[in-house]
């Protein structure tokens, strides 16, 4: 029965229900109103009933002066009614002046009797089925609890392909054998040689592991099993075990056919490594999983599928040879691979003719395809806000800035002292950064707050290199430290505006010294060890494997960078102590100011294009002086050149 019928089943139940009720009362009422033939004949010689109605069935009622109802029960089919009243002792007289009137039996009222007889029987009845079928679905639902909660997704009509994944052409290759094995397996089986049974996809977030999975049953035209890591477990024991098994099974009916198992380090993380070393559910569906992928034939041609971003806390038995024997990692797309995602993601979206892919791409380092399909659909949304027809170059530039460090904040008040001071503090920013040799040129600054900056010096590099040098390091932590220095040799004081510079540049300084070997007095050494509890994921501590002595050379080396990148950051602000002022003076008069008119100001003329289309995101300086929080969010460049996220 489904849900519907049932409903009005118990809606029928309902109606009975409230009709049995009234049945009853009508049939109380009715019988407190039936008197004795003996009272009716006392009543008759008194004078009191004025008319009488007999039915067939020797049901007789009396209407009495005061229009008030009695009933009584004569023998049926009498043949002279009459006479059986003179007979009981009433008066002839008295009977002469009553209106007699004699009637047939309703069989409205025949079958009122036989509902209110079976009604409470049926109500009975119907409320055992009920509860026998609620005991009958809960049954059936526990027994659910083992069938696998994967989606099948048939490959007839294939919505992805490869065409529809970019930015990732190393891994999309090593798929593609995949697709050959789907496709044609006998031209592998009859040289001896087997498929990886099992493929692992490893890559950041959002880098499209599971669009590729998804893009390869397409191509293929297999169907496609999806399922994520933690559908499997439940709160019963045995259920996950169950539904590897059940899942397993459906894969082999439908081979040949792809299962994907999203985040399998949901169920995939080492074994002993629970909090007490106790055998719990999680690793019990674990085993089931590498039973389960070490039993196929060769010519079971399904293929698994799984994808995580934490493939070192997997179980050994999952990574070995027969198992998950082939590893796709999806790193973040260069230069070359954001373009070719924007062009993927643009694809039915009206464009104006200035948009310039190539330099969004340039703008963008350090995303992944969800970032720019993000940002894509920032850009229509901002389009959309301004009623116009197609998405300008203007537009990606506001939804960049808005993905990176959120929407302006105009409307925040501030006095002129505290903007003359966040004017010269970006203005350090960014002259420490064009003065000095192994720094990203300067494409932006404003001192209009967005998110939780005051301002923001927008810097963009030249390429996407993954490898920095310990120049570019030092150069870099001057650089941050601008603001801080410009604050000081203008107003001969410092503000807590540059707290997340400070927090940054340490950062980075004790990572050149602890873990690159960039310190001249430790030498090439990495010291501390990274410890984590796998069973939870997270690193929670370093391990010392120094002595006390070499934590305090750490420590002066560390101090040793960060000073000694402050001075030099005060002395380029000293030597360009006009420039300073002048472009802090431009700034606060129009709060924005792009490459071209920054160089006008440097007294430089530009050798590349007039302004830059875009407004890069990939790495930012803002000024911390927030007058409600009293926060920073400068962000120094990224260490080998990955994106920053905005404190």
């Amino acid at each position: 029965m489904n849900n519907r019928s049932r409903n009005v089943f118990v809606y029928v139940l309902i109606i009975a229900a409230i009709a049995a009720i009234v049945f009853g009362v009508r049939n109380n009422s009715t019988s407190s109103r039936e008197i004795s033939v003996s009272r009716l004949v006392s009543d008759i010689n008194a004078g009191r009933v004025s008319a009488i109605s007999i039915s067939d069935d020797g049901e007789l009622t009396a209407t009495y002066d005061n229009n008030d109802i009695r009933t009584t029960q004569i023998p049926a089919n009498a043949d002279d009614p009459v006479a059986v009243l003179q007979s009981l002792g009433a008066n002839q007289d008295r009977l002469n002046k009553i209106e007699f009137e004699f009637t047939r039996p309703s069989n409205l009222f025949n079958w009122i009797g036989l509902i209110g007889t079976f009604l409470p029987l049926l109500l009975i009845g119907g409320f055992i089925y009920l509860m026998l079928r609620q005991a009958q679905g809960s049954n059936n639902q526990a027994m659910s609890f083992g069938k696998s909660r994967a989606r099948m997704f048939t490959g007839d009509q294939p919505t992805v392909t490869f065409d529809d994944v970019a930015g990732a052409d190393e891994a999309k290759e090593e798929l593609r054998e995949v697709v050959e094995f789907l496709k044609d397996p006998e031209r592998f089986i009859q040289l001896g040689a087997r498929i990886p049974k099992g493929v692992l996809l490893v890559g950041h977030p959002g880098t499209g592991k599971t669009l590729l999975a998804k893009a390869v049953s397409g191509e293929a035209g297999v169907p496609f099993f999806s399922i994520s890591g933690s559908e499997f477990v439940e709160m019963f024991v045995g259920v996950g075990a169950s539904r590897v098994r059940d899942l397993f099974d459906q894969a082999k009916r439908h081979s040949p056919c792809i299962i994907f198992v999203d985040e399998i380090d949901a169920v995939g993380r080492q074994r002993g490594a629970g909090l007490g070393g106790s055998h719990d559910e999680r690793e019990q569906t674990l085993n089931q999983i590498l039973v389960e992928m070490d039993g196929f034939d060769t010519d079971t041609n399904v293929i698994i599928i799984a994808a995580t971003n934490r493939p070192d806390i997997l179980d050994p038995a999952l990574l070995r040879p027969g198992r998950f024997d082939r590893r796709v990692v999806l790193d973040r797309p260069d230069m070359r691979g954001r373009e070719a995602i924007l062009k993927v993601h643009v694809r039915g979206k009206p464009l104006a003719s200035d948009v310039d892919l190539s330099v969004l791409a340039k703008s963008t380092p350090g995303f992944v395809g969800a970032d720019i399909e993000n940002l894509v659909n920032e850009a229509a949304i901002v389009a959309a806000r301004k009623n116009k027809k197609s998405i300008s170059m203007r537009d990606f530039e506001e939804a960049l800035e808005r993905v990176v460090l959120g929407p302006e904040r105009r409307s925040r008040i501030i006095t002129e002292e505290e903007k003359r001071l966040i004017a010269y503090h970006e203005a350090g920013h960014a002259i420490v950064f064009h003065k000095l040799p192994h720094t990203d040129p300067v494409r932006k600054v404003t001192i209009v707050a967005r998110g939780m900056a005051g301002g923001v010096t927008w810097v963009m590099p030249e390429n996407d290199g993954a490898l920095g040098t310990s120049k570019r390091y030092f150069d870099q932590i001057a650089a941050a430290l601008g603001g801080r220095a410009a604050e000081e040799l203008v107003f001969g004081d410092v503000t807590n505006g540059a707290s997340s510079d400070l927090e940054n540049v340490t950062r980075i300084a004790r990572t050149m010294v602890t873990r690159w070997g960039m310190s001249a007095k430790l030498g090439p050494r990495v010291f501390g060890q990274k410890e984590e509890l796998i069973f939870l994921g997270r690193e929670i501590g370093e391990q010392r494997d120094y002595s006390e002595s070499v934590a305090e050379i750490i420590d002066q080396e560390v101090h040793e960078i960060v000073s000694t990148a402050y001075q030099r950051a005060l002395e380029v602000l000293r030597e360009n102590r006009d420039k300073l002022d002048a472009l802090a003076e431009r700034l606060m008069e129009v709060e924005t100011i792009g490459r071209e008119e920054f160089l006008e100001v440097m007294g430089e003329r530009p050798t590349g294009p007039s302004e830059p289309p875009s407004e890069p995101a990939a790495q930012a300086e803002s000024s911390a002086k927030d007058s409600e929080k009293q926060t920073d969010s400068d962000m120094p460049p990224a260490p080998l050149g990955t994106a920053p996220s905005p404190a």
